[in-house]
């Protein structure tokens, strides 16, 4: 009896594994094992093949493929064709490594749906003796840097060789090199699943270039996107002459880009746009939510703009409140280059502010003229510091904080890709900053940020943080600390993330949380209708009394 029940079970195990398989679940799985192999075999990570090429010709061999059995044949086969690799002894590592291994997971070798047993045992035994030489595609600096990928100057969205390839590329440079792939909304390897028919059978090349756009949104970081120069045929790329903050799902006017233009139209600071061409604000940032990056709301509220106001045609119409009364007109729009934009910066880089308050605009202040402005500054009661926007002066904090730390004292630390064990992160020394200082800054160090506060400014902020005596006023910031790596995917289609992770010392994450305020203040309509700023206002009555 028993005899019988094990060769039903055997037939049963049989019958399962030699089911149909569906064409995403063959991509997909292709997908994971290309990169893989990319990555972490010794004869495909010197570069010493042409893993495109073997992409291509291993394709039609997994679409002849019709059961689970028959696919994971064709991959272990492919594998055995790459060479033998030797089985390595097991070195005891010269420095212990802390691993922050959140992003880890090669637990898909064990797909018992799609992989043999034997495929599984292979995967297993080449993550176990991978290459322990330089990497051919990429290496660190001390964020990944992506090298040696073919460009393919000619390439078609027609070719769907080309796509895939497209595909797999940006998947797995996520998949091993995006430190921050746990945080997402949705499970990358869902995203997968999602996207590949979008690569296999887009409509058109535009489903191809939007299919491009959205996956990088996917990642939930303000620093990642897809650029591509056909966005600007489907979008358009003439610009309204005033810049906007989003409240309460309307379009509140705060600056222009071209004082000029925008007085031809009579645009004005203050004017709340309800509708575009007809169309509610609302409306128009849910459509166009999966275009625009961020790693929150505030975020995305910031970077959605072009999609909510460009477009091809040189006007629109546009329904607004001004003067609590509902009207409509024509207004213009221009070319970037016809736009003219006028970059500047009218505010002083510090001053005196009422009751014995300084305060330093942390986007241009130079650290050579910070003892001078500490110098003047050492015996106020509050120095207001504003991190509204990005410092250009690089280190900036870390000259700050001399003034405002009474001893060297650690503010962050880093996770860095383990260039020995893709997709693994290793803990970097804490970043610290200051010194001995008897004479540190004593009194209140307010600190103003909002969801332009990002990356260099988001790690101004933590470190500024760190002072005796310190406040946060202002609003949740754009959540994407660390460094960027950019490369071109394929030809025509760049890329953006973020490359290293940032964390305080105590392991607190930033990214998509971003910096948290300790007193929340946000702009309103009347106060940007009436020319206030009442961020600042918040930290004047903060330094006066302290509340």
């Amino acid at each position: 009896m028993k005899k019988i029940i094990l060769i039903v079970f055997l037939l049963l195990f049989q019958n399962s594994f030699s089911k149909p398989v569906t064409e995403t679940q063959k991509l997909a799985a292709t997908c994971k094992v290309w990169g893989f192999l990319k990555f972490y075999h010794p004869n495909v990570a010197d570069g010493s093949k042409n893993w495109d090429e073997q992409l291509f010709q291993i394709l039609p061999k997994v679409e002849e493929a019709q059961t689970a059995e028959a696919f994971s044949l064709v991959i272990e086969n492919w594998i055995n064709s790459l060479g033998e690799i030797k089985k390595q002894e097991t070195a005891k590592p010269t420095v212990k490594k802390e691993y922050f291994d959140k992003n880890f997971d090669l637990s898909w070798f064990n797909n018992r749906e799609l992989f043999s047993k034997s495929l599984s045992k292979k995967l297993k035994f080449i993550e176990e003796n991978r290459i322990q030489g330089k990497q051919f595609y990429y290496t660190s600096k001390p964020y990944i840097e992506v090298i040696n990928e073919i460009k393919y100057n000619d390439f078609k969205w027609t070719d769907k060789n080309l796509r895939l390839l497209a595909l797999f590329r940006y998947w797995n440079q996520m998949e091993y090199f995006f430190p921050y792939k746990y945080k997402m909304d949705q499970n990358w390897d869902a995203v997968l699943i999602e996207m590949l028919p979008r690569f296999n059978n887009p409509e058109s090349e535009k489903d191809f270039v939007l299919a491009m756009r959205e996956i990088s949104i996917k990642l939930n970081d303000t620093h990642a996107s897809t650029q591509m120069k056909q966005l600007n045929d489907y979008f358009g790329d003439k610009f309204i002459a005033a810049d906007v903050i989003f409240i309460d799902d309307k379009a509140v006017i705060t600056k222009f880009k071209n004082d000029s233009l925008a007085q031809i139209d009579d645009i004005r600071i203050g004017d709340v746009i309800t509708k575009v061409d007809g169309k509610g604000v609302k409306d128009l940032i849910n459509e166009n939510l999966k275009y625009a990056e961020g790693s929150n709301k505030p975020a995305v509220l910031k970077n959605i703009y072009w999609a909510v106001f460009n477009g091809k045609t040189g006007s629109i119409e546009i329904e607004f409140i001004r003067d609590n009364s509902i009207s409509t007109k024509t207004i213009k729009r221009y070319s970037y280059k016809d736009l003219k934009v006028r970059f500047s910066n009218n505010g002083e880089k510090w001053k005196l502010l009422e009751d014995s308050i300084g305060y330093i605009d942390v986007e241009s202040i130079k650290a050579d003229e910070l003892p001078k402005v500490m110098e003047q500054f050492k015996n106020m009661k509050a120095i207001v510091f504003d991190a509204r926007k990005y410092p250009k002066e690089r280190n900036i904090e870390e000259d700050i904080a001399q003034y405002l730390y009474p001893k060297e004292k650690a503010y962050a630390k880093f996770i860095d890709v383990d260039l020995s064990y893709p997709g693994r992160y290793v803990w970097r020394e804490d970043q610290k900053t200051g010194k001995t200082n008897p004479d540190y800054y004593k009194g209140k160090v307010i600190i103003l940020e909002n969801e332009k506060t990002q990356s260099h400014g988001e790690h101004l902020v933590m470190c500024l943080q760190a002072a005796p005596n310190a406040v946060i006023i202002g609003s949740q910031t754009a959540g994407a600390d660390g460094g960027v790596c950019r490369y071109e995917i394929i030809k025509g289609y760049s890329t953006i993330f973020t490359g290293f992770g940032v964390f305080y010392p105590n392991g607190k994450e930033t990214q998509r949380i971003g910096i948290v305020p300790d007193i929340e203040v946000k702009p309103t309509i009347l106060g940007i209708q009436q020319g206030r700023d009442e961020v600042l206002e918040r930290a004047v009555l903060f330094a006066k009394n302290g509340k």
